[in-house]
């Protein structure tokens, strides 16, 4: 059931509805089959996974509790090894298999491995480290196991960040299930969750969904194309990916909001960092924080000499880019952003930078760390590395396209108004820059505020409902 959809305007609004009428005993058990109604709409046998994952990640946390010394680190040892395992065989056989087959071939011998039709469940990667970091959490004694079988199902299941997150941890979401009997309906909650709705829904269905039908006509057939309109799709897809995504967390934080459960935020502005290092602390917040707080600290994070930070960071967005995808583009794509970090601290240990840059300076260094971000998002798009080998190339050598093609899949007008809706977003976020828009124009006149939001959505509905996208779109994070 895609956020997007005719589908989710009936439901969530039922469930809300349901969540403050029935008794509250029963808003556990209505999350709970609320959320498996949502899940079972994109393939119903695949939550037979999650029931797995479930018991299993369960089981372990009350073992953890009364165990010591080694039989605790082998009961995390199955926890991790059973979720990895799914993860792997789902998401990885056939990537394995490929590869495999590709180097038997090269020797003249016949593939040792057939290659199965496995279809990946979808956000497998979201729930699964979401289950692995109350296990962690537990086995370092940092919560205690959660007792109610209901309530772990649901912090495994909670539908509005299911497949595509945030990933939550216990200490947040577990923590709030508790107490979900003293949720009472808040008007003004109501409407903070609303907002998040509208902007995550504006930025998905008018803005993403729109660039999105230039990018997949150009990446489709990069050969077909010059170096000038892949460089435009590029950018495209920068913008494409960021909004379809944080569209996604702001829907998620939003739905989850109006029922009085707040999610993390996920997403902060992450174009305007003035560094790779704050991209990474302003993008995908939940992935990042569990990369930072389960693989490199216990590498030795910031304690250990430099060379070796360098080498646990480009472990770190190894695993980054394998998580995101089963190609060896997602693994460049992971690798460079790693040597863009590891050089920034090598940098800074050569000049230390200026902690209070000029406005100019502020603005080259966003401008710059923007390319750098948008170039490598090439691998993150491209279908092989062939074609980003190929892209890139391009970017660099061929800028022979008349500026009237320089847009496919997209006339003139709709180009100009994508090209108005990236500058006014930018625009947005830079003047929202310590706190969100919604919360700037609180502070406003009551008529100055509801123009605003009268203005907002007079520009949604004539926008969405003229758009060149002719049904909704999957949000892009689902294949991961």
């Amino acid at each position: 059931m895609l956020f997007n959809s005719l589908e989710f305007a009936v439901f969530f609004p039922l469930v809300a509805l349901l969540f403050f009428l029935l008794p509250v005993r029963a808003r556990m058990p209505l999350l709970l089959v609320a959320s498996c109604v949502f899940y079972m709409a994109f393939v119903p046998a695949y939550i037979l996974i999650l029931f797995g994952v479930i018991l299993i990640d369960f089981t372990s946390g009350l073992l953890l509790e009364k165990a010591n010394g080694t039989r605790r680190r082998v009961i995390l040892a199955a926890s991790l090894t059973a979720n990895l395992s799914l993860l792997g065989f789902f998401k990885y056989f056939n990537f394995f298999q490929d590869n495999i087959s590709g180097l038997f071939a090269h020797f003249g011998q016949p593939a040792p491995l057939s290659h199965l039709a496995i279809l990946l469940p979808i956000g497998l990667s979201f729930h699964t480290f979401q289950s692995m970091s109350y296990t962690l959490e537990v086995y370092w004694r940092r919560v205690p196991p959660e007792r109610s079988l209901l309530n772990f199902a649901v912090y495994v299941l909670f539908f509005p960040q299911l497949v595509a997150g945030p990933i939550e941890r216990p200490q947040n979401l577990l923590a709030q299930f508790h107490n979900i009997r003293l949720i009472r309906f808040d008007l003004a909650r109501c409407l903070d969750g609303l907002k998040l709705i509208a902007s995550g829904l504006f930025k998905k269905v008018v803005i993403a969904d729109r660039l999105a039908i230039l990018v997949d006509a150009v990446y489709a057939a990069p050969a077909q194309h010059s170096g000038a309109q892949l460089l435009i799709a590029t950018y495209a897809f920068s913008v494409q990916i960021y909004c379809d995504f944080s569209g996604y967390s702001d829907i998620a934080r939003g739905t989850a909001r109006i029922l009085g459960i707040d999610l993390m935020r996920n997403f902060w502005r992450p174009y305007l960092a003035q560094s790779v290092g704050e991209f990474w602390r302003r993008w995908h917040i939940s992935l990042s924080t569990w990369f930072r707080d389960y693989v490199f600290i216990p590498l030795g994070g910031s304690r250990v000499p430099l060379a070796r930070r360098c080498v646990n960071l480009l472990i770190v967005f190894f695993l980054s880019g394998i998580w995101h995808g089963a190609n060896w583009t997602f693994v460049v794509w992971g690798l460079l952003h790693g040597i863009f970090v590891s050089a920034q601290l090598l940098l800074r240990k050569i000049r230390p930078t200026n902690p209070h840059p000029s406005t100019l300076a502020a603005a080259l260094k966003i401008a710059l760390v923007f390319n750098l971000i948008a170039l490598t998002w090439v691998f993150f798009r491209a279908s092989n590395l062939a074609d980003a080998s190929l892209i890139m190339r391009r970017i660099f050598t061929d800028f022979t396209a008349p500026i009237a093609t320089l847009h496919p899949g997209l006339s003139s007008a709709e180009f100009l108004i994508a090209l108005a809706l990236v500058c006014a977003l930018f625009a947005a976020e830079s003047i929202g820059r310590a706190r969100p828009v919604w919360d700037i124009l609180a502070t406003k006149p009551r008529w100055l505020r509801w123009s605003a939001y009268y203005a907002f959505a007079v520009a949604f509905l004539a926008l969405a409902l003229t758009g060149p996208q002719q049904q909704a779109r999957p949000f892009v994070y689902f294949q991961f």
